[in-house]
């Protein structure tokens, strides 16, 4: 697909704190918003986290559509999360 000039791009994403919680998010600058969670100045769910990994992204053409994945991705349990994380696609469609 051909970006058109100004068209934003949204990514979905997955970070992983202080090795054992994981936190999903939507931005249109993942670069932004990462450096915005390190500084304590992200969401309230990273603002006390020492070590903050990005783990996983995806991308949107809309922030509509980011933000319906972004819902469905929430109401996953944890192990289907980490399914989707290591790209196990067997395992994924199973839970």
């Amino acid at each position: 697909m051909r970006r058109v000039e100004g068209q934003r791009k949204y990514k979905l994403y997955i970070l992983k704190i202080n090795k054992c919680r994981l936190y999903t998010g939507v931005t249109d600058n993942i670069e932004r918003r990462l450096f915005e969670h390190k500084q304590s100045t992200g969401a309230k769910f990273t603002k006390y986290s020492e070590l903050i990994e990005l783990v996983y992204t995806e991308e949107y053409d809309s922030l509509q559509k980011a933000m319906k994945r972004e819902k469905q991705i929430k109401g996953w349990t944890r192990i289907k999360k980490e399914a989707l994380i290591a790209g196990d696609l067997v395992l994924l469609k199973k839970l």
